[in-house]
């Protein structure tokens, strides 16, 4: 049976790690990539890759740069702004060759898949949202926004505690120590991946990122689930609601018991909410 590999490609000067797995028995459909959130990695995906290629689905899921294993530049050489890192996914995907492919986002972080998604709707076979800042009024929770604070943030993100308080605050479950040793490893081997998580949170102006993406989803043509963890503490489900509905071609699902992590919190809920909608054929 197929396994998830641990791949990197570099990209000037960024090397993106990110796992991937093809399945024995692919199907004719177009790959999944899938893009974690704050405090994470891709290491979130590794139960929902398996269900994928159970069903034929080759997945891709990187470490944004700055988190996990992948690069952690100093902020002059990477701003971490939306921008940056819509750029930096742009290149990833093309380098990747990509043509067309399915999308998953998750978290704060993975809100700039939907921007790229946006700018890119002839690259996106389908859309699925997890837990993922949607107008009109998704903010960042205390807890994260104090990531970025100045003295408070410096010391908070060299605090590898900060990844079980994050990842368990933001829904009903405890993540197993195996699993939190995974989480912490990068932030117990360099004081790098703090700061770049410091400086993504500092430069991160949801106002500006959740207008945008209303603006680059008014006509949003993409068959799109919303995949919703209802216990998540930080977004708002009825906005995300209300944001599938304002779809042409849009789908709301809610997960009981599930919190902002979803894919972490309970990936059989999660995989049986995408892999349906990645097979339903559409006419």
């Amino acid at each position: 049976m197929a396994k998830i590999e641990q791949k990197d490609v570099q990209i000037g000067d960024l090397q993106w790690v990110y796992r991937e797995l093809v399945p024995d028995n692919p199907n004719d459909k177009p790959p999944v990539l899938m893009l974690h959130g704050l405090v994470s990695q891709s290491y979130s995906w590794r139960e929902v890759m398996p269900a994928l290629a159970a069903q034929g689905f080759r997945s891709i899921a990187p470490d944004w740069i700055g988190h996990g294993s992948s690069s952690k530049p100093d902020k002059r050489q990477f701003a971490y702004d939306p921008t940056t890192y819509l750029n930096a996914l742009s290149e990833y995907i093309d380098t990747l060759e990509l043509s067309r492919f399915s999308l998953v986002v998750q978290g704060f972080l993975g809100a700039t898949g939907l921007l790229y998604a946006a700018q890119h709707p002839d690259k996106i076979e389908k859309l699925i949202i997890l837990n993922t800042p949607l107008p009109p009024k998704a903010n960042l929770p205390l807890p994260v926004k104090m990531m970025g604070w100045p003295f408070v943030g410096d010391m908070m993100t060299q605090d590898p505690l900060l990844v079980d308080r994050t990842l368990e605050g933001g829904g009903p479950y405890q993540v197993s120590d195996e699993d939190l040793d995974i989480y912490r490893r990068p932030f117990l081997k360099s004081s790098d991946v703090g700061r770049a998580l410091m400086w993504t949170i500092r430069a991160m102006k949801m106002p500006q990122i959740t207008e945008q993406i209303a603006q680059g989803f008014a006509n949003w043509p993409r068959p799109t689930l919303v995949a919703w963890g209802i216990s998540d503490p930080w977004l708002s489900a009825a906005d995300a609601k209300t944001f599938a509905q304002g779809l042409d071609d849009g789908e709301y699902v809610e997960l009981e018991e599930v919190g902002h992590y979803a894919q972490e919190d309970w990936a059989e809920k999660v995989s049986e909410a995408v892999v349906p909608f990645l097979r339903k054929q559409e006419f």
